[in-house]
C-alpha cells in the first residue's frame, strides 16, 4: 500500500505532466494563429492588388470617366446584347414633365427653358452649327429625347453657344469634338441640369447592361455629362464609331457636310499630340440656329 508520500509524488508527476500538455497545446494554438494570420495577410493583399489592377485596367478602358453624362415605370424588353444602341421604345411618360432644377452658377447669363409638358411632334428639328471651321447641320430627335431638345432649342435660341469654343477633341477608341462650355474649360454650363433620355431608359436603372459599352456611330450627337442626371448645355458630335456605355442621351445627328467638317478638325489632331484635348485647329461656334 503507497505511503502519502509516494501517493504526493505520484499526484505531482500527474500535475506536472498536465502542465506540460496544456503548455503545447497553448503553444500550438499560438503557432495555428500565427500561421493563419499570415495565409490571411497574404490573401488581403492578394485581393487589394487584384482590385487595384482591374480598377486600373477599367479605367483606362472606360471612356465614359472623362466629363464628356426618367427611368420608364413598365417592363421593357432587355436590350439587344449585340453591342449596338438599343432600339427605341417611347417611355409612358415620354415628355410628360421635363424638368431643369438648379445646379451650378451659369457659364453665361441664360433663362431656364419652360418646363413640363413639352411636344414631341414635329419628330425632327433641323438645325445649323456655324463655326469658324465650317457649317455643321444637325438633326434633332424630338421624339426620342424631347427634354433634351426642348433645352438645347433654348439655349440655341438665346445665343449661349455664340462665340464659345469646342475644347475637347479626342482620337481612338472615343472620336468626338465636345462643345457647349462657354468658359472653354469643360466645366461650364447653363445653371440648370436635367435627367438622361434615350438610351439610357430603355434600360431598367440596376440592369448591369448600362456599365457596358455600346456603339455610338459616326454621326451622332449626344449629351455629355458628369453621371446620371447632370445634362446641361455641354454636347459632343461623334465623328467615328465610338464605345461608351449608354449613360449620355442621343439627340440628334450630324449631317453629310458637318461629318466633312469634323473630319477636317479631327485630322488636324490635339494639341500637344496627345488623344484627348484641345483641338490644334481652333473651333469656335459663331451660332447656333433651329432652321
Amino acid at each position: 500500500m503507497p505511503t502519502n508520500e509516494q501517493r504526493r509524488a505520484t499526484a505531482k508527476r500527474k500535475l506536472e505532466r498536465q502542465l506540460e500538455r496544456r503548455a503545447a497545446q497553448a503553444k500550438r494554438r499560438r503557432l495555428l494563429t500565427i500561421i493563419g494570420s499570415a495565409v490571411g495577410a497574404v490573401l488581403l493583399i492578394g485581393a487589394i492588388v487584384a482590385t487595384v489592377i482591374v480598377t486600373n485596367k477599367d479605367s483606362k478602358n472606360n471612356t465614359a470617366s472623362a466629363d464628356t453624362p426618367t427611368s420608364p415605370t413598365s417592363a421593357l424588353p432587355a436590350p439587344p446584347a449585340d453591342g449596338k444602341l438599343p432600339p427605341f421604345v417611347a417611355p409612358a411618360d415620354l415628355g410628360a414633365n421635363c424638368q431643369y432644377p438648379a445646379a451650378e452658377a451659369a457659364s453665361k447669363k441664360v433663362n431656364p427653358p419652360r418646363t413640363g409638358k413639352v411636344p414631341t411632334d414635329p419628330a425632327q428639328i433641323s438645325a445649323s452649327m456655324s463655326t469658324n471651321q465650317g457649317n455643321i447641320g444637325l438633326q434633332l430627335d424630338n421624339a426620342k429625347a424631347p427634354c433634351t431638345v426642348n433645352s438645347f432649342a433654348s439655349l440655341a435660341q438665346q445665343g449661349y453657344f455664340n462665340d464659345t469654343p469646342c475644347h475637347r477633341l479626342t482620337t481612338g477608341g472615343l472620336a468626338v469634338l465636345q462643345c457647349g462650355d462657354p468658359t472653354g474649360q469643360g466645366t461650364g454650363g447653363p445653371g440648370y441640369q436635367f435627367a438622361n433620355e434615350y438610351p439610357t431608359t430603355q434600360y431598367q436603372p440596376d440592369n448591369p447592361a448600362l456599365q457596358q459599352p455600346v456603339l455610338y456611330p459616326r454621326g451622332t450627337l449626344a449629351m455629355a455629362n458628369a453621371g446620371p442626371g447632370t445634362n446641361g448645355s455641354q454636347f459632343f458630335l461623334v465623328y467615328q464609331d465610338s464605345q461608351l456605355p449608354p449613360n449620355y442621351t442621343v439627340f440628334g445627328t450630324i449631317d453629310q457636310t458637318g461629318l466633312a467638317t469634323l473630319d477636317k478638325i479631327a485630322a488636324g489632331g490635339v494639341e500637344g499630340g496627345t488623344g484627348d484635348g484641345k483641338p490644334k485647329l481652333p473651333v469656335q461656334i459663331k451660332s447656333i440656329a433651329l432652321d
